[in-house]
């Protein structure tokens, strides 16, 4: 299997239950996976569209777990206010943002090093 592919399925998998569907006839599977792909390709999008915005430098870019996760709790879920999830957010992307520089920092000092 191609690795776009593989990839692909993986996020189907884990990001809209495609693997969740116990088959029991042709008709319900396809229904099931059409919806479920058909998900995934909205959160794409909707990933694909925030990546052409310019985001702050200290963030990193909108993926499609972490739209899943704020459409889950803005809409489905609306626990508490809307700011709350939207500052809980752009926390968590504040500090992925830092993991990352300090991985790739890290990484580049002991290759450095060799």
């Amino acid at each position: 299997m191609l690795p776009h592919l593989a990839k692909s399925f993986q996020a189907a998998k884990s990001q809209v239950g495609l693997d969740q569907h116990q088959v029991r006839r042709w008709n319900s599977w396809h229904r099931f996976t059409t919806l479920a792909m058909a998900a995934l390709a909205v959160l794409t999008i909707c990933a694909a569209d925030a990546a052409t915005r310019t985001a702050a430098a200290d963030l990193i870019d909108l993926i499609v777990n972490e739209i899943r996760r704020l459409l889950n709790t803005l809409i489905i879920q609306p626990i508490r206010d809307h700011a709350h999830h939207l500052s809980w957010s752009q926390w968590r992307r504040r500090h992925q943002a830092r993991a990352r520089r300090a991985h790739y920092t890290r990484r580049l000092s002991v290759e450095l090093q060799l």
